[in-house]
């Protein structure tokens, strides 16, 4: 089983500097300031929930033709037995060059998940991380270095990589029990 889904629009922008400090010691407040490039970046994330391993590729827009790339990828990151693919049901996923490509690859099956449950696509959580790992506090100039930052961003994460749980873990169960021992 794979949960897919994909990441974006993602746009790089470039921040200026940071504001300098005044004669006096007073910081100087300048407002905030940024360009956005006319460039857009999708991210396509597959995890494979047994291990925890993940595969990305960045894109330049999400249609059917990318969508189809993606998948080729999984199929050969994943070279036996079915595939299982849980994704939310975007028209690309569904189109009929998508149905089309699929009937030419029998090992790759689609499983939709209900519109408004897309907390069910465990791709969902790992996004987060992955935000944090590759995007988070960085200025991107164009679309390129948006695709360099998600390659040692997945590699990174792979290798760390355990199963993939939906939910928290247990809490630790104690031990012994509290004794309380009263002196008169």
């Amino acid at each position: 089983m794979i949960c897919a889904d994909e990441l974006g629009p993602v746009i790089p922008r470039t921040f200026p500097l940071a504001p300098a400090w005044s004669p006096d010691g007073h910081r100087i407040k300048a407002e905030l300031d940024y360009s956005r490039g006319p460039e857009k970046t999708w991210v396509y994330g597959a995890l494979r929930v047994r291990d925890g391993q993940q595969i990305t590729m960045a894109a330049s827009s999400r249609n059917s033709v990318l969508y189809q790339q993606f998948l080729q990828q999984v199929e050969d990151a994943n070279p036996t037995g079915e595939i299982w693919i849980v994704t939310d049901n975007l028209s690309s996923h569904n189109s009929l060059s998508t149905r089309t490509w699929l009937e030419d690859h029998p090992r790759i099956h689609h499983a939709f998940v209900p519109v408004g449950a897309c907390w069910l696509n465990l791709q969902e959580g790992r996004w987060r991380i992955f935000r944090k790992t590759a995007l988070a506090g960085r200025s991107f100039a164009n679309s390129d270095d948006i695709a360099y930052a998600t390659t040692p961003a997945t590699d990174q994460l792979n290798s760390r990589a355990k199963p993939w749980i939906w939910g928290r873990p247990a809490p630790p169960t104690r031990r012994r029990p509290r004794r309380y021992v009263y002196t008169v």
